[in-house]
């Protein structure tokens, strides 16, 4: 048994633990998927967004009639948009980084290709080029991601299906596609088919992108319905192969969906279940996810945890905030040598959580929904604010986008920030600096330009529309 100082599970977030701090230590990598990486290099944020990019220009293409522009989408090369999007940009990525930890620039890090699972307190069975082996290690992090939730109904049917791990990677685009699911990777590639040009049809138990601010949640669902053929409120009770090779759907009531292929996007798990963590005696939650403190440690001495194997978030942006805090910790511990005191050590970064969904139109939320911050108490002023009633809009003939801004009337604090349309990942990052330094809105509308006619004076009308005591202009 080969003994390390640290173990890392993933090569996702993970992958970016070791800096040069940790030089002189001996790392075991793990990784056993086909690709290195993680999740959102290979299948999830980086390619989506590629996709999403050709969907957005050819969405804009289809609705250019508006401003008076003769624009038509012809069509999609899907071939050329999978080689674009992995033979020259993805799988170079996954190759290098790879390459890289087996090449002379990492000499104090293995890199093991097979499936991790503990056998006892930080000691692990693995293997390494097709060979068993058993791997010790003084600290251990787990960032082993998590993977689609396939419903049983699905999952026993023996209907081929998809899911975000090789829809993108399809030889063919489908004539017809139905997606199960209504969530965030549902509308992403609901928007990426339907805009290149096929024929999209959603199943979902309830409405699209149930988790948004009510106002924005209605919004968006009132674009959707003629956008996509809908099927919601209801129930998968069986799926078989139709006669064309297609996939059927029954639902409870009755009625039957048939598209060329599924895509089933009902969420994801934590891949905790795999990891044999009961042998290490790592607790785990009720929802599969892994315990961790408020520094990211486990209930097994020496070994943390980060990503969707453990978070509250399932967000990139989330796991490598959590992975900065983390690494930083244990060397804090190394300082410390196991001071209980934990002095210098920092809490997992979990304030102001943004998430964008880039469907269409695009969403972007951070902090509370208006009703989460009524229940919390607070003395609540809430303003829609159109796209269309700024020069900007009035330019892209905007007539759907809207934000809305929830702040508290007694502190001038802003609650929470919730963009539909044009640009809403990035507007919003405005606001998420607004939280994040507690900054007073009577001060952030009036103590700074706002670029005319830029965009972002939708936010700045947003703010003053709020029953808010403002200075003089």
């Amino acid at each position: 048994m080969k003994h390390y100082d640290i173990i890392i599970i993933g090569s996702g977030s993970g992958n970016s633990f070791p800096t040069e701090e940790f030089d002189d230590c001996s790392i075991a990598l793990v990784e056993e998927g086909p690709r290195f990486g993680g999740t959102c290099l290979n299948s999830g944020c980086i390619p989506t967004k590629m996709y999403v990019v050709a969907a957005d220009t050819a969405a804009t293409a289809a609705d250019s009639s508006k401003l008076g522009i003769d624009m038509t989408f012809e069509g999609a090369d899907w071939p050329a948009i999978v080689d674009r999007v992995f033979a020259h940009r993805v799988d170079i990525i996954a190759r290098g980084g790879e390459d890289y930890r087996r090449g002379d620039e990492c000499p104090n890090v293995n890199l093991y290709n097979g499936h991790a699972e503990f056998t006892g307190p930080k000691t692990l069975r693995t293997s390494i080029d097709g060979e068993p082996a058993t791997i010790s290690g003084d600290t251990i992090i787990i960032a082993a991601g998590s993977r689609p939730f396939i419903p049983p109904v699905i999952a026993e049917s023996g209907v081929e299906f998809h899911t975000n791990e090789d829809i993108m990677r399809l030889p063919q685009q489908p004539e017809s596609l139905t997606i199960l699911g209504g969530g965030y990777i549902a509308m992403e590639f609901a928007h990426v088919f339907q805009s290149l040009g096929t024929h999209v049809r959603i199943v979902n138990r309830s409405p699209l992108m149930r988790h948004l601010d009510k106002d924005i949640h209605d919004r968006f669902n009132a674009q959707a319905a003629p956008r996509y053929e809908t099927h919601l409120g209801r129930v998968v009770t069986a799926a078989t192969t139709s006669p064309d090779g297609g996939v059927t759907l029954t639902l409870d009531d009755d009625t039957t969906v048939t598209s060329s292929a599924l895509l089933v996007a009902t969420g994801r798990v934590p891949n905790s279940d795999r990891l044999g963590l009961e042998a290490s005696g790592i607790d785990v939650r009720d929802d599969g996810r892994i315990v961790v403190d408020d520094y990211g440690r486990t209930t097994c001495d020496g070994v943390w945890a980060v990503g969707d194997v453990s978070s509250p978030y399932m967000l990139k942006h989330v796991a490598n905030a959590e992975l900065r805090a983390v690494r930083h910790n244990v060397l804090c511990v190394a300082d410390a040598q196991n001071d209980p005191s934990r002095a210098g050590m920092i809490p997992l970064p979990h304030d102001h959580v943004p998430s964008a969904v880039f469907t269409y139109p695009q969403l972007a939320s951070v902090g509370m929904t208006e009703q989460q911050a009524l229940d919390a108490g607070h003395d609540v002023t809430c303003k829609i604010q159109a796209y269309g009633d700024v020069a900007y809009g009035w330019a892209m003939e905007d007539t759907t986008s809207a934000v809305k801004l929830i702040a508290d009337r007694s502190t001038g604090r802003l609650l929470g920030a919730h963009y539909m349309g044009p640009q809403a990942a990035t507007l919003i990052q405005q606001m998420v600096t607004v939280m994040a330094f507690d900054l007073d809105l009577r001060k952030v509308a009036r103590h700074q330009y706002w670029i005319h006619p830029a965009l972002t004076e939708v936010t700045e009308n947003a703010i003053l529309g709020l029953d808010l005591d403002f200075p003089p202009a």
